[in-house]
């Protein structure tokens, strides 16, 4: 028997270490093979992004490598494109097949489909150019070192125009992943300002737009009222019932009518289920996601 798992997530991680410990004399003897599919060779831990973003945790410690853990799967490095669920059948392209542009077929007998969620975005003029990600570790590094480097722009120009949208960082999304981010990279911007003789804390201008009327939605709306009294404090602007229309040319237009010239926008506005499920014949509701039964 064949178990399939697609996706190297928190979900596909667990279920594949719990299925290779309660059946491990099957799968030494032959009977059970468990084969986990997943784009990467290992797990995010999504909740640690932000302190590895900020450096107060090692990028090390934020991702699991499957290999390590997985020591009884066959692990394939790679995206399912596509799932037959009535042949029982998925097309696979491995690191390996997609230097020849073919794919694999791979046949099973269970499947556990955890692809997890991937950004949603909008056709908003110029996001696709300079909106920045983050979902992945290298984004979350890559955002990092992004700040530090618009902190020497700042520093090293005497064009004050150039210096205002260096020290411009605009984050959209009120959720945990835009508060959370905003917060940590705020709090080392600030930091590091001390080693720099010529930019300050003051100088730097920290926004979060949200299009609802509150932040945090997930931990209720008297700690999303407190969130916002305490990014305030720390001098950063929430704008709520607020959506960004435009970054085009490296200008931030929000629906209120502000324009903020920036050299970040950083974009955390929700996900979307995960393009393999279109690609499926399982059955699914009207957002695009599985459908499931109670059991």
């Amino acid at each position: 028997m064949r178990i399939l798992i697609v996706g190297g997530g928190y979900v596909g991680l667990y279920t594949a270490l719990r299925l290779q410990r309660k059946l491990k004399p099957e799968l030494q003897r032959g009977d059970v093979e468990i084969v986990v599919v997943s784009p990467d060779p290992y797990m995010t831990y999504q909740p640690f992004l932000p302190e590895a973003t900020a450096g107060n945790i090692s990028p090390r410690h934020v991702v699991v490598p499957l290999r390590r853990v997985l020591t009884e799967c066959r692990l394939l490095v790679g995206e399912a494109q596509s799932i037959d669920h009535a042949k029982r059948v998925a097309t696979v392209a491995t690191l390996a097949t997609q230097e020849t542009g073919r794919t694999e077929q791979i046949t099973y007998d269970e499947l556990v489909l955890a692809p997890g969620s991937v950004s949603r975005t909008l056709p908003i003029p110029g996001l696709a150019d300079h909106g920045i990600g983050f979902k992945t570790v290298e984004e979350a590094i890559g955002l990092r070192n992004h700040v530090i480097e618009q902190m020497d722009i700042a520093s090293s120009t005497r064009d004050p125009a150039i210096r205002d949208a260096a020290l411009t960082f605009v984050f959209v999304g009120g959720g945990y992943a835009g508060v959370e981010a905003l917060g940590e990279l705020e709090d080392m911007a600030r930091f590091a300002a001390r080693y720099y003789h010529n930019v300050k804390r003051d100088d730097m201008k920290w926004i979060l737009v949200e299009a609802t009327n509150r932040i945090l939605p997930e931990v209720g709306e008297e700690m999303g009222k407190y969130a916002v009294t305490e990014l305030r404090r720390r001098n950063i602007d929430v704008r709520m019932e607020t959506r960004l229309e435009s970054c085009a040319d490296r200008i931030a237009v929000l629906s209120d009518g502000s324009r903020f010239p920036n050299r970040t926008v950083v974009w955390t506005a929700g996900v979307k289920p995960h393009p393999i499920l279109a690609a499926t014949d399982l059955p699914l509701n009207e957002h695009g996601r599985l459908k499931c039964t109670p059991s």
